[in-house]
């Protein structure tokens, strides 16, 4: 465990400018971008100016119990255009669920030190996925087409997937962005949640560097099969855009 987080470490401290190329060239999800039939299928609808007032609210994540069995979920990936479900990691030993957006000042705080995250332990068998579901009626710049650039741009080595109606936050539990759902696989057993923390203590406003810490040290935990800490911090970050009622 301790080799794997100190090559982590070492990564965070180098410059991976590769990882946009190695996206482009052999990312595990290929596809066209953005593709014609995607766009027809998500249409967003811009409020007229002053018919919605939003405010951002600074969210924790609550308690979601450990044990809990990862909900189903099938959903679209604007960058492609496949639908990515549970099933699809059926054979990976953890998975990590994200839920992120575009706009949330956390989660653009954190979102270079994700991706090299996720490229690391994706590589020793980690399965990881991002999910918005933020509303585009009143946050449009979340969109799916946006989403997929969103993902090219900052070569998202994970399916980026879009919840349109918002029914797979609600079935995690999800309350704000970012949050971090890791669940372990043991055999044919459902997936079940052994982490559900911070990323790291660090904060857009608060000068601590991104470390990725956390998270990394439970994504340790789970791979090399120790028991996983019970102090887990919660994430801090934007609350999930519901749809206005």
């Amino acid at each position: 465990m301790a080799t794997m987080a100190r090559a982590y470490a070492y990564s965070l401290l180098s410059s991976p400018s590769v990882l946009r190329a190695r996206h482009a060239t052999s990312s595990p999800f290929p596809g066209a971008y953005t593709p014609l039939h995607l766009r027809r299928s998500f249409r967003i609808q811009i409020p007229r100016p002053g018919s919605l007032r939003v405010r951002a609210a600074r969210t924790e994540s609550t308690s979601v119990s450990l044990g809990f069995r990862a909900p189903y979920f099938e959903l679209p990936e604007p960058l492609t255009g496949k639908t990515v479900k549970l099933d699809d990691f059926e054979g990976s030993p953890a998975l990590l669920v994200m839920f992120i957006c575009n706009h949330c000042p956390f989660v653009k705080h954190l979102k270079k030190e994700i991706t090299k995250l996720a490229t690391f332990y994706m590589k020793k068998g980690l399965a990881v996925v991002a999910i918005s579901s933020n509303s585009i009626i009143t946050h449009p710049q979340d969109g799916p087409e946006l989403m997929a650039e969103e993902a090219k741009s900052f070569g998202y080595p994970f399916p980026y997937l879009f919840d349109e109606s918002q029914e797979v936050a609600r079935a995690f539990g999800a309350v704000c962005t970012p949050e971090f759902f890791l669940f372990k696989k043991d055999g044919r057993r459902p997936f079940e949640l052994v982490y559900h923390g911070q990323f790291d203590d660090s904060r857009p406003s608060n000068n601590l560097p991104v470390t990725g810490r956390d998270l990394s040290r439970a994504i340790d935990c789970v791979l090399s099969g120790q028991k996983l800490p019970m102090d887990q911090k919660p994430s801090v970050g934007c609350s999930i855009k519901w749809h206005p009622s």
